[in-house]
This record gives structure tokens, C-alpha cells and sequence, in this order.
């Protein structure tokens, strides 16, 4: 297969199959006659969720003994369900995704164990969301979508253990376990899983796995993930740890972020990733920024479903209402929240290479003048995206601190990122996507530097692996993803061969999503201290594989952009900030200005 050049030395492979394909292939898609499927004697009729529930998960914690979630007496705790805000009947928006928390009181059947049952449902969407745990183990299955249309396509779904499985993908954790004799201070975990769907089908049904044997499978809620129209992610951060802040009670913080391409209507996005309890706004507004926390104009109120503010549940996010606006592209905007309980520990993106605020007591979010925000911070807390109506879709770049833009020029936007934003502004060759940075300081692709719950003072995130459905296939009409990571596992141990596994399923798991999948080859770094021979003859194992690869659509060859002709095992000293690791603001532009566009559209 023929390499493309593309400037200062990138190099470009392209794939023959499409993810079209891919996604065909994976999601097993097979006609069936609709008139044959909806008189077929052997098939259950599909009933809503709730009519199928068979076990009992939750109990009071006065009265343990009235639920058995893993037919040995365990359970969880009513109380500390309700302490994360998961009540009865509450809505949880999880990675782009809206689900029920079963209407049940303690002790009432509350989720099915799965084993081929039909479920009623509708929508289209780019994934199912189930909110699952499994008992007795992982546990894991295939199932089958039914579309309108009388097609069908076959899911994998596999259920982490609710006592054991990750922390770092769980969407919340709980501090106890019910039991008949008493309660343990052990942590139960609830995760949401998606899986891909046929874009542009109805779904009509949804037939769960058959019971996997050794291990149980729970589903709590189900739901389609619907496909954002009409939207453009313009800015986003990734939620890389979970820290001690302030403490801020009765605080307005504002935020400060760069747009990528502007739009009429504005939304924003909050999460309270990792998280043991919810985190109330009061009040929140968006504005452009004048200078400092200034606003050039009066700042507009933001709602949250008709409400000025809203609480996130634990482990939830939440979307403001859309607010006609005109977002101007490559520019800051100020987003403020009240907070008006305590917040001693959020959800950030620790290197935030920009100048926020943070007020004295009060709710300062309509303020125009800066008078009140009397202190700065340089993380961005809750506040994980901004999207803004109309546009083509976003391209998501997935990668450590140097797409992050550690050592680039604080509050001067000079991240990669944001160049090749600029250069999508200004050309006409392909859509003028919006980019969104998911770039975390010292993330690995196959480990996790954050343990992915309770306060930390590590903020490198948990794996790409284990961000993937957050921090990319959840974005917001995400189009395209370049993965630019890998630096840091070599760096700290991990062999070639483990981390092209990493890239390998990101890939795989990208493709079956529908989304371009694109690698850039990791950057040089000797001299910096963990950069050892060893490390750097692995980081040369895994830029093999990436120049000969056909798992993703295109290769972006940043090590050909960044090393040094006379040293390759260096960063060419004009694009080096002075810790051989990092680049300097030369050096990010080189990056940005090396990409061949073409590549970043489907």
C-alpha cells in the first residue's frame, strides 16, 4: 500500500474497508421479513423493562434480608444509593446517554437477570446504554437487536462484577454491601455499557443475552443513545482525577475556554465524574470574554431543562438547555456556576494551561465586571464540554500532555489542537470540524495513573482504553479520532507489544462506533529522564507497527515532525521546551501545520 506524504514529513496510510463496513461486519446485520418477525410463534412478545425485573438489588438497610441481588444474601444499600442521588425514578444522563433508575421502593424487583428476554424499545441512536453488573463474576453474553425494518444484528455485552470489577470504568461506586448479618464496608459498583448500532435504523427491540452460567447479569435500565443533531462539539476536557478544590461553598467559579468553531445556539456540558455524591449548581451563565474574568457583554442564563440550576448525581452529567447565541469560532468564552452548598473535592482536568476565577461569597454568574472573582485557578472543574449549533461534527484528538499542551504559553491557546483548529477555520477542502481536546497529562494508553475513584492527588487519568466511551465515542457528533499516545507506558515499563494492543482496540472499538480511526506515531524524547534506551527502542517497536499498519485509516507521523535529523532519538532542539519531552509552542504548531486535513474527514 502506497504512502501518502504530507508536509514536514508526516506520513499518511490509508485503509481499503471503510468503518461503514467494519461496523456492518460487527453488528452481524441480517434481513428478516417484518411480516414473518411479528407473527413468529417462537419469539416472546417485547415488554417494557420494568415487567421483565426478576431480582430483587436493593434493600433498606434496616430490613437487608429482602433483597438478594447475588442469590447469596448481598445487596445494595438503599441509603447510599439515595446519598449519590440515585433515587427511585431519577433520570442519569451517563456518557451521552439518558437511563432510569428503576421506580421500585427497597425490596421491590428492581432489574432482570438476563437470559434471552425481549425488551420493547425504541429510537435511533448510535449505541444501546444498558446499566448493568454482574454477580458471581464478570459476566458476559450475545444478544440480538431488532430494527423496524425488520433487520437484526447480533451485541456482545459483558457485565463487571459488582464487587470486583474495575473502579476505573464504574459509573458509581457505593461505600457498602447489604447482607443478612450486617453491613460491609466494601464498595459495590454499577456500570453503564454501550454497544454499537446500525446508524440511521429504528430500533424495535432488543433481545437480552441468554443466561452466561457460572455468572449473573444484571440490567437496571436500558435506553438508545441518540445521535446529537444539529450539534458541534467546539471545546471539551477530559475529567483527569478526582481532587481536594477549595473548599468552595456559596462561590460563583468562572471558567475560561477557547472555541474551535463558533455557532448560533450554545449548550454546555457538566459532569460529576468519580463521584461518591451529587454536586448542586444554583445558577449558570455563558458569556465572551472581555479581559481577565470581564465579560464584552452581559452574560446570557443558562437553564437546565426550564430550571436555573440543577443537581448531577453521582458518576451523572448534565446538558444545559439550548441558548441562542452566537458563539464566536477561535475565541474564549467565560462559563460561570454558582455553587451554593459545600464542594471540597471535584472532578477536574488538572493542566489546564489557562487563567479561571473564582468569586467571593455570592452568586456572581450574571456579572459583567470581574470585582468579584477575587482568586485564580488553573484546572478546570465540572465543566467537561461546549457545544454549539449547526456545523459538520468534531474531530476528538485522544492523547497525553502534549496534545494536553503542557509547556505551551498559559492563556495564549497555543495547544496543537487549537492551531489545527484554526487551520480547519481557515480553508474550504474539507468540513470545518470542530475540535475537541482529550488530551491528559501523563494518560497511558493501557494503564491507569488515577484509580478511578475517591480524592487523588494523581490527575493523569484512568487509560485511554478506559476512557474511551467518555472522553471519545460519547462526544459530541464525533466524526473522526487520532489517537496521539503511548509515550508514557514505554516510558514507565509497558512493552511495544502491549501498548499496539491498546492502539489495536481503540481502533477496533472506534471503527465499530463508525467513527475514522487515526494514529500519529510517538515523538522522540531523549534526555529526559525516564527516556531510556530501553524505552525509547520500545517507542520504536510500536512507530513500526503504526507505519505498517492497515487497523487504522491514516498514520500521522509526529516523531518525523518533531526529531531531530542529526539525533533522531531527540527532539530537534527549536521544537524542544527545554525538558526533551515536551514541545515548545514551535514545536505544537510543527504538529498541527504537518496534517494533512483530507485525513481527518470520512
Amino acid at each position: 500500500m502506497a504512502h501518502l506524504p504530507t508536509r514536514e514529513g508526516s506520513v499518511v496510510r490509508r485503509r481499503i474497508w471503510g468503518a461503514a463496513a467494519v461496523l456492518a461486519l460487527l453488528t452481524s446485520l441480517v434481513p428478516v421479513a417484518s411480516a414473518q418477525a411479528a407473527t413468529d410463534p417462537h419469539r416472546p412478545v417485547p415488554l417494557p423493562l420494568e415487567r421483565l425485573f426478576d431480582n430483587r438489588a436493593v434493600s433498606d438497610d434496616a430490613r437487608p434480608a429482602d433483597a438478594d441481588f447475588d442469590g447469596a444474601g448481598g445487596s445494595l444499600s438503599a441509603r447510599d444509593l439515595a446519598a449519590a442521588g440515585w433515587t427511585p425514578g431519577r433520570s442519569l444522563a451517563v456518557d451521552g446517554a439518558r437511563l432510569t433508575w428503576p421506580r421500585t421502593a427497597p425490596g421491590a424487583p428492581d432489574n432482570v437477570r438476563a437470559d434471552g428476554q425481549s425488551v420493547r424499545l425504541r429510537g435511533r441512536g448510535d449505541a444501546l446504554a444498558f446499566l448493568v453488573a454482574g454477580t458471581g463474576g464478570e459476566a458476559s453474553g450475545t444478544g440480538t437487536v431488532r430494527y423496524r425494518d425488520g433487520s437484526r444484528g447480533a451485541f456482545r455485552l459483558t457485565a463487571p462484577d459488582w464487587r470486583s470489577g474495575p473502579l476505573a470504568t464504574k459509573s458509581v461506586a457505593l461505600p457498602h454491601i447489604n447482607t443478612p448479618g450486617g453491613q460491609l464496608a466494601e464498595k459495590a459498583r454499577l456500570y453503564v455499557v454501550t454497544v454499537p448500532l446500525a446508524r440511521g435504523r429504528e430500533v424495535a427491540s432488543v433481545e437480552l443475552p441468554r443466561d452466561p452460567g457460572a455468572a449473573d447479569l444484571h440490567v437496571f435500565a436500558l435506553s438508545v443513545r441518540a445521535d446529537a443533531k444539529g450539534w458541534t462539539g467546539t471545546w471539551s476536557a477530559s475529567t483527569s482525577g478526582y481532587t481536594a478544590v477549595g473548599p468552595w461553598a456559596d462561590r460563583t467559579v468562572r471558567l475560561v475556554v477557547h472555541t474551535s468553531r463558533g455557532g448560533p445556539r450554545v449548550r454546555v456540558r457538566l459532569d460529576n465524574t468519580f463521584a461518591a455524591a451529587p454536586v448542586r449548581i444554583g445558577s449558570a451563565t455563558v458569556a465572551v470574554q472581555g479581559a481577565g474574568a470581564g465579560a464584552r457583554d452581559e452574560p446570557r442564563r443558562l437553564s437546565f431543562r426550564g430550571s436555573s440550576g440543577t443537581e448531577i448525581p453521582a458518576g451523572a452529567q448534565t446538558f444545559s438547555d439550548p441558548l441562542d447565541f452566537d458563539v464566536p469560532a477561535d475565541a474564549n468564552l467565560l462559563v460561570s456556576f454558582h455553587l451554593p452548598g459545600p464542594v471540597a473535592a471535584a472532578p477536574v482536568h488538572s493542566q489546564a494551561v489557562q487563567r479561571s476565577y473564582v468569586s467571593g461569597p455570592g452568586d456572581h454568574t450574571a456579572d459583567g465586571s470581574p470585582a468579584a472573582y477575587t482568586s485564580t485557578i488553573t484546572t478546570w472543574p465540572l465543566l467537561t464540554g461546549v457545544d454549539v449549533g449547526g456545523g459538520p461534527g468534531s474531530v476528538v484528538l485522544l492523547g497525553d500532555s502534549i496534545t494536553d499542551g503542557v509547556k505551551s504559553t498559559q492563556d495564549a491557546n497555543r495547544r496543537w489542537p487549537n492551531v489545527l483548529a484554526t487551520r480547519l477555520l481557515n480553508q474550504s477542502r474539507v468540513p470545518r470540524y470542530g475540535v475537541l481536546n482529550q488530551g491528559i497529562s501523563a494518560n497511558r494508553v493501557i494503564a491507569d495513573r488515577y484509580p478511578g475513584d475517591g480524592v487523588s492527588t494523581d490527575t493523569g487519568g484512568v487509560s485511554a482504553l478506559h476512557r474511551l466511551d467518555r472522553d471519545v465515542l460519547a462526544q459530541t457528533s464525533a466524526r473522526t479520532v487520532v489517537v496521539f499516545e503511548g509515550i508514557n507506558d514505554v516510558r514507565w515499563g509497558a512493552s511495544a507489544d502491549q501498548v499496539i494492543a491498546g492502539l489495536r482496540e481503540i481502533a477496533d472499538r472506534s471503527h465499530a462506533r463508525g467513527l475514522r480511526a487515526v494514529a500519529a506515531t510517538i515523538a522522540p524524547c531523549e534526555g529526559e529522564r525516564l527516556c531510556t534506551g530501553a524505552a525509547d527502542e520500545q517507542r520504536e517497536k510500536v512507530n513500526a507497527y503504526l507505519r505498517g499498519t492497515d487497523d487504522f485509516d491514516a498514520v500521522l507521523d509526529f516523531d518525523a515532525v518533531l526529531r531531530d535529523p542529526a539525533h533522531p532519538a531527540r527532539i530537534l532542539p527549536a521544537y524542544d521546551s527545554g525538558d526533551h519531552l515536551h514541545p515548545g509552542d514551535a514545536g505544537l504548531a510543527a504538529l498541527a501545520e504537518s496534517v494533512d486535513l483530507s485525513v481527518l474527514a470520512p
